[in-house]
């Protein structure tokens, strides 16, 4: 979720139409406060629930044609296809995509801007380009990705199949691959990063804070914070 003073922006939704507006009431949010939804990605932990909600409450649903034609999501009353990753504009906000190495048909990442602000959103991605760490220079906050500890996804529940996929460059950022991409973005304006998209299998928040600990990397001028699957986290302001 991204608002400013006059607009508010789902980023992704991968639950029920239920589910998400106990999520939106938890932020003190509910449907008519929407001004759009943004989808990624076509997986479904990002797009089962965009085109419901999306039709539930008729505001526009942006996303890449590929991620349109990668799902069948249904009737759309207001699709806004995102085209060679153009920037737009959203009431005040303005929306940058970014696209990344990751295994769908046209994933788009998101820096978005108010004014001087600007909030960088980056998950679902399987390796570091320099477009990435020049997309997200220079942000006053960044929600990042610790997708999986290496060790845990290798000894885990998952198929070879599968850990192979997650841990490919086509798949998701681990501990060390994200706090690398923090080293590259650290800077004076950065002033809060969230470590998120934890994996439930594969991580555990007490080894993401060891990382973080471990490398350094965030002093006392940075507010870090940890995203639950479950609980998400509150506002954050900047």
């Amino acid at each position: 979720m991204v608002a400013t003073a006059s607009t508010c922006v789902l980023l992704d939704c991968g639950f029920s139409l239920k589910e998400t507006v106990s999520r939106l009431a938890r932020l003190d949010l509910c449907l008519e406060d929407l001004d759009a939804v943004l989808c990624t990605h076509e997986h479904s932990d990002h797009a089962k629930g965009v085109a419901p909600l999306a039709r539930k409450s008729g505001i526009p649903l942006f996303m890449t044609q590929g991620t349109w034609l990668a799902r069948d999501y249904g009737e759309v009353p207001d699709l806004q296809l995102i085209k060679n990753y153009e920037a737009f504009a959203l009431g005040d906000l303005h929306i940058q995509p970014v696209a990344v190495p990751h295994d769908a048909r046209e994933p788009a990442q998101f820096v978005f801007s108010e004014g001087s602000k600007r909030l960088g959103v980056l998950t679902d991605l399987g390796c570091v380009t320099p477009h990435i760490i020049a997309a997200y220079a220079e942000c006053d906050a960044l929600l990042l990705e610790a997708n999986h500890d290496l060790d845990m996804l290798w000894e885990g529940p998952y198929p070879p199949s599968l850990k192979s996929r997650v841990a490919s460059d086509w798949g998701h950022l681990n501990n060390q691959q994200a706090l690398q991409l923090l080293e590259s973005l650290i800077s004076p304006r950065l002033q809060t990063v969230v470590l998120g998209h934890i994996s439930q299998k594969n991580n555990h928040l007490d080894r993401v804070r060891a990382a973080v600990d471990g490398a350094g990397l965030v002093g006392a001028e940075h507010r870090m914070h940890y995203a639950c699957q479950d609980e998400g986290f509150a506002w954050l302001e900047l």
